[in-house]
């Protein structure tokens, strides 16, 4: 018994996850960090994912070490993406959370919340920038930026064509 418990210790980490869990939580807050979102949503996502049941949001502040107050905004906007969604849990009066793992659900909640409104934004800012290319003096350096203008202007009504698609494609 006493080998059992100094192998379970040997296969915690210091916050009291699991070595397995710890790399599942850590594998989901490199992706975040990619899309450059939070850790604390990847902590989040990642604990969900791998737990066998629903978590509070106190489950996830005891098991991840975070704040109350970085949990609860990390869930809002896992919420927002649609990656979790609130489970019920018998007569408990807490709410729970689990993950959606379908990746259409997630891809479709990132383009929504994400990419679009960037995309959305950008159309504003091309508007600044188009004046500014026109205010230029120097012939030379408003030729490089009206080719440089037209550049994002391509991307973004590429971006525009290829998100319904992949939305389409996903389900989303």
């Amino acid at each position: 018994m006493v080998m059992n418990r100094l192998a379970e210790n040997e296969l915690m980490d210091t916050s009291g996850l699991g070595a397995l869990e710890r790399q599942v939580v850590d594998f989901f807050v490199d992706g975040v960090r990619v899309l450059g979102l939070p850790r604390s949503i990847g902590e989040i996502y990642g604990m969900l994912f791998i737990s066998p049941d629903p978590l509070s949001l106190d489950d996830l502040v005891l098991r991840l070490g975070i704040s109350k107050g970085s949990a609860s905004q990390g869930l809002r906007a896992l919420k927002r993406l649609g990656a979790v969604r609130e489970a019920s849990v018998g007569e408990e009066r807490r709410t729970y959370f689990e993950p959606a793992v379908e990746l259409k659900r997630l891809v479709g909640g990132f383009i929504r919340e994400q990419i679009r409104p960037h995309l959305e934004s950008g159309k504003a800012k091309i508007g600044r920038l188009e004046a500014a290319v026109r205010s230029e003096a120097d012939p030379e350096r408003k030729k490089f930026l009206t080719e440089r203008l037209a550049r994002i202007e391509q991307w973004m009504r590429s971006g525009g064509r290829v998100l319904p698609v992949l939305q389409k494609l996903l389900g989303a």
